[in-house]
């Protein structure tokens, strides 16, 4: 059995060291004989370092590392000079100083590497020097590979004003590619996030964005064929229905994909499902950003997204859903094209991992519920479970007399609807429910509809004085319709919230005979 490649970012251990590899060459190759100036976001984990080392490789000449693998007989291994470039280590919040120093120490090594010496001491100027005489030296034009290339920015992203002075530093030396396209043979660049072209990559009009280029959708992460034949040996007795509910399901237009590093570690710690991806991050971000603009978090998912949004993102303006996209929170579920050509993306939760712990993340934010959450969420899953709906009620009744003062205080939200959906939609989604927020009907849309295995609840949110009673709209509209055909029981909820109480004053539930 060979050796699982957790953390491993290294092509020629990974292939002489016996480790398991998903052979990604296929995208490689097309990408060397087809372009030159490529860019590729995909959320961290992912395995985009370890396709920069495989490209390295290839350009550096070492064919007998890939035997067997698709570029082999395919591409003559002419060798290159080679400028890799990361910013993957270090934590560049402490000081913008860093973001210098970690550049400096970037072209020394490259010069060592490349037994090339700069004149020039200032950053910019010594990396054009490096390109210009490695191009010399070797007679070859060069290859230039940066990793993670947004880091500094994302490190400060809550703080615009370093940030900033972050991505200026960045768009400074970045811009050095633009004046050299003589001496170059190939940029590829990977980051997280996709910060605008305009802004970033000035004068780089023709780096091509392959991130949701569907020929190239599999170029990181494993398919589920992946597991069925390169790891097919650490499968047996393994449930895969449910390894793909809670690992796969990030969509760039081809297969659904799962993040390597939740798979690796799966697999290592003997199929126990647990957060694995979700652990290895620090999403204290989204909760500065849901402060900032106070977001109806039901919104999130299945939200719609322009193609515009995505392409202008920047530190001056970054859309809560456009980030929680290129951090691997959410996913791309459709794509909607209008007559015009114009693109809307639906952005859905990929999978159950992230659906669990991004929605407990929510609850913090939302209730301060850091301790009692877990008590309550398994009060609430019995209650449904057994259809008692007096029970439900009342631990939401619990759940929201405990939330602090301070919550409603300094939360303009919680004056409104929003507010105590959010947390009753939130706590559901953090059981693993199937919800559908603003549910679309042909007579309206519904707040929120709960489908469960036996049963579907639709419900209707009411505050105060609202002059129409929740369970009369249900009605009146024939919401449940849209759900007669799938033989469940329907049950008809209406709650109204009191905002002076800050609880909920009166609830009604109704079966649809149908």
């Amino acid at each position: 059995m060979k050796k699982l490649p957790i953390g491993i970012q290294t092509f020629s251990e990974i292939i002489q060291e016996n480790y398991y590899y998903v052979d990604k060459t296929e995208f490689a190759y097309k990408l060397i004989t087809k372009g030159k100036y490529y860019f590729l976001s995909r959320p961290r984990r992912f395995g985009k370092s370890l396709f920069l080392d495989t490209l390295a490789e290839i350009f550096s000449g070492h064919k007998t590392l890939f035997k067997g693998l698709y570029v082999y007989d395919r591409y003559d291994f002419t060798p290159h000079p080679i400028i890799t470039i990361s910013f993957g280590s270090g934590d560049y919040s402490t000081s913008i100083e860093r973001i210098e120093r970690k550049i400096g120490w970037i072209l020394e090594r490259n010069q060592n590497e490349l037994k090339i010496q700069c004149e020039k001491t200032q950053n910019e100027e010594c990396f054009a020097e490096l390109i210009e005489k490695a191009y010399r030296k070797y007679n070859q034009r060069v290859v230039i590979l940066i990793d993670e290339y947004d880091k500094p920015i994302l490190d400060n992203i809550t703080n615009k004003e370093v940030a900033t002075e972050a991505r200026n530093i960045l768009k400074n030396f970045y811009s050095i590619i633009k004046d050299h396209d003589r001496y170059i043979r190939f940029v590829f660049i990977t980051g997280v996030s996709k910060f605008s072209k305009l802004n970033l990559f000035s004068g780089l009009n023709n780096l091509e964005d392959i991130t949701i280029n569907k020929e190239y959708a599999e170029i990181c992460g494993y398919t589920h064929d992946d597991l069925l034949t390169v790891f097919k040996d650490r499968l047996e007795g393994v449930n895969l229905n449910l390894v793909k509910k809670w690992y796969n399901g990030y969509s760039y237009f081809g297969k659904p994909l799962y993040n390597p590093f939740d798979i690796l570690l799966f697999l290592s710690a003997g199929h126990d499902f647990r957060n694995y991806w979700w652990q290895t991050g620090n999403p204290s971000f989204l909760i500065e950003k849901l402060k900032e603009e106070n977001y109806y978090i039901p919104e999130l998912e299945n939200a719609l997204i322009s193609e515009e949004t995505l392409e202008t993102f920047d530190v001056e303006y970054i859309d809560l859903r456009a980030l929680l996209w290129q951090t691997g929170y959410l996913t791309i579920k459709e794509r909607l094209t209008d007559d015009t050509g114009s693109n809307l993306y639906r952005l859905s939760v990929p999978n159950l991992e992230v659906q669990f712990s991004l929605n407990r993340l929510f609850i913090d934010y939302l209730t301060n519920q850091r301790i009692e959450k877990t008590r309550y969420e398994l009060n609430i899953k019995n209650a449904l479970k057994e259809n008692n709906f007096d029970s439900f009620i009342n631990y939401l009744k619990t759940i929201f007399a405990t939330i602090p003062y301070q919550n409603y205080a300094n939360n303009i939200i919680s004056k409104y609807e929003g507010y105590y959906s959010s947390v009753i939609f939130v706590y559901l989604m953090a059981l693993g429910y199937d919800l559908i927020p603003e549910d679309i009907t042909n007579k309206g849309r519904i707040d929120l509809t709960l489908k469960m295995k036996d049963k579907i609840l639709i419900i209707e949110f009411k505050v105060d004085g609202q002059k129409e009673k929740p369970i009369k709209q249900i009605k009146q509209r024939k919401y449940y319709e849209k759900y007669l055909q799938e033989n469940k029981e329907i049950y008809l909820l209406g709650i109204i919230f009191d905002s002076e109480e800050r609880n909920i004053r009166k609830w009604e539930i109704e079966r649809v005979n149908g």
